[in-house]
C-alpha cells in the first residue's frame, strides 16, 4: 500500500512536469520510476494534443520506453541546446541540491540537465529533506577504483563498491565503469563536495547536482512546486 501511494505521488509530480512542455520543444528525458510516468504523460500529450516535441534520452532504457510509446528522440549531437530536461532524483535539499545516480546513469543525466535551458525535477514528498545526506554515486573507471575509494576517504567519505543485486557481481554502468557509493553523512556543502569530487582522479562524474531550476513536489493533496531563489 505505502509503494501504491508513493506511485501516485510520483504520478502527480510528473503530470506537472510534463505539463511545462510545450509544441516543438527538445525535452531531456530522464532515466528512474518517476522519469518513466513523464514519458507516458508525455506520450498522452502527444495523442490527445498532437504535441510535436524531441527527446533527449539519458540511458537505454529510457530510450527503449520512449519508442515504445512513440516519443520521437534525437541527440545532442542533433540538438545540443535543449528546452526543458525532465527527471528524477534520489533526494533533494531545501536549497534544491540533488543527488541522483540511484539507476547508475548519472553521467549522462547531468550531461544532459547542462544541455537544457531548465531543468525540471519530479520527485514524492519523501525525498526532500533539509540536508542532502544519502551516499553520492561515483562512476569510476575500472582501471582506477581502488585510486578513487584511497580519495574519498581522503576527503571524508566512505567509499562502497556499488554491487548488483538483480545479477551479482558489481554494478555495471551502461558506459561499462563501476559505480562507488560515497557516504559523507550529513552534507552541509553541497556546492563544496560537488567541486571536490569533481577533481577526483579517476572519477568520470558524480550524482552532486546544483543546477535544478525547479522541484515538483508529489504529495498527497496534489504538487507543490519549489522554485531556486
Amino acid at each position: 500500500m505505502g509503494e501504491d501511494n508513493r506511485g501516485r505521488k510520483k504520478e502527480k509530480a510528473a503530470e506537472s512536469a510534463a505539463s511545462l512542455i510545450n509544441d516543438g520543444m527538445v525535452v531531456g528525458l530522464g532515466t528512474g520510476s518517476t522519469a518513466e510516468f513523464v514519458i507516458r504523460k508525455i506520450c498522452k500529450r502527444i495523442k490527445d494534443e498532437e504535441l510535436e516535441l524531441l527527446g533527449v534520452p539519458t540511458s537505454l532504457r529510457t530510450e527503449i520506453m520512449a519508442i515504445e510509446c512513440s516519443v520521437p528522440l534525437t541527440t545532442l549531437s542533433e540538438h545540443s541546446s535543449l528546452d526543458l530536461c525532465i527527471d528524477g532524483a534520489d533526494q533533494v535539499d531545501s536549497q534544491l541540491n540533488l543527488i541522483k545516480g540511484g539507476w547508475g546513469s548519472h553521467t549522462r543525466e547531468k550531461i544532459v540537465s547542462y544541455a537544457a535551458k531548465k531543468l525540471i525535477i519530479c520527485v514524492d514528498e519523501e525525498k526532500v529533506v533539509e540536508r542532502l545526506n544519502k551516499p553520492v554515486p561515483l562512476e569510476v573507471l575500472p582501471y582506477a577504483a581502488k585510486i578513487v575509494e584511497k580519495q574519498v576517504k581522503e576527503i571524508g567519505g566512505m567509499p562502497i563498491l556499488r554491487i548488483d543485486g538483480n545479477r551479482g557481481g558489481y554494478f555495471v554502468t551502461e558506459h561499462g565503469n563501476l559505480v562507488i557509493d560515497a557516504d559523507f553523512g550529513v552534507i552541509r556543502n553541497p556546492k563544496e563536495i560537488n567541486g571536490t569530487l569533481s577533481s577526483v582522479v579517476g572519477s568520470i562524474e558524480h550524482g552532486i547536482f546544483t543546477n535544478a531550476t525547479e522541484v515538483h513536489v508529489g504529495n498527497e493533496k496534489g504538487v507543490k512546486i519549489l522554485k531556486r531563489d
